[in-house]
């Protein structure tokens, strides 16, 4: 049951970051930032976090995602959990290296980015890969 309100709790998080990505007035522009060539919407969400129309995008998707598989049950959740895990891991290290940290000049993942997409990984990390699935089927069984 945990694993399915993470991906419920992720979900909503992640919806609401993608439509408050679309405020310019949460939106500052960038100071030294690199160029990319999808600059619409470029800037720092909350003054820390950069960044543009694809990101935000992404954000939404991955929210859609995360209560869709709230609703498909425990093996969905598991699996949004690990899905989230190895996409947000992966774009925690690309956001390290230079020569990808803006996704191909497409989206801005460096800054404090860098910082959210690898605790994501790691909580989504352990909802997905470590957590018990008894104690998630027992929590199931036990409601009927």
């Amino acid at each position: 049951m945990k694993t399915r309100y993470l991906a419920l709790s992720l979900g909503i998080v992640f919806l609401l970051i993608g439509i408050m990505g679309f405020v310019p007035a949460l939106r500052s522009l960038p100071s030294n930032a690199p160029d990319i060539t999808v600059d619409a919407g470029y800037g720092y969400l909350l003054g820390l976090f950069p960044i543009n129309v694809l990101h935000n995008i992404v954000h939404l998707t991955v929210g859609a995602l995360g209560i869709f598989a709230y609703f498909s049950g425990v093996n969905g959740s598991r699996l949004f959990a690990q899905g989230l895990t190895i996409f947000y891991g992966a774009l925690a290290v690309m956001g390290l290296i230079p020569a990808t940290n803006t996704t191909f000049d497409l989206i801005p993942i460096f800054s404090n980015d860098v910082w959210l997409h690898a605790g994501t990984a790691l909580i989504s990390g352990y909802f997905g890969f470590v957590a018990p699935e008894k104690e998630e089927s027992d929590a199931r069984t036990m409601q009927s």
